[in-house]
């Protein structure tokens, strides 16, 4: 052993250490990107359904219907009254 072994495996490390930093920098940068993403798309979301929302309370309103029941309630089919079939 002459002692460059020493020197390589040193700098193998250090190679090694900086190849680990930097891969961890990419994934946190895409990791951060990712979620704000997530997080545009969720606000965008819950304005579109607050904008939803109040279509419908325009229209509802529009029909007079404020305090009504909405009409997929009346349309609702009523459940028929169950029997017990002994004769199977």
């Amino acid at each position: 052993m002459d002692g460059h072994d020493g020197d390589n495996s040193k700098q193998s490390t250090a190679d090694m250490t900086v190849f680990v930093q930097n891969l961890l920098q990419q994934m946190q940068t895409r990791f951060q990107t990712m979620s704000e993403s997530v997080i545009s798309k969720i606000d965008e979301m819950g304005n579109r359904i607050d904008e939803l929302e109040q279509s419908i309370n325009d229209l509802r309103g529009e029909m007079g219907q404020d305090g009504a029941p909405s009409p997929s309630a009346s349309l609702k089919p009523k459940e028929e009254p169950k029997t017990t079939d002994d004769s199977a």
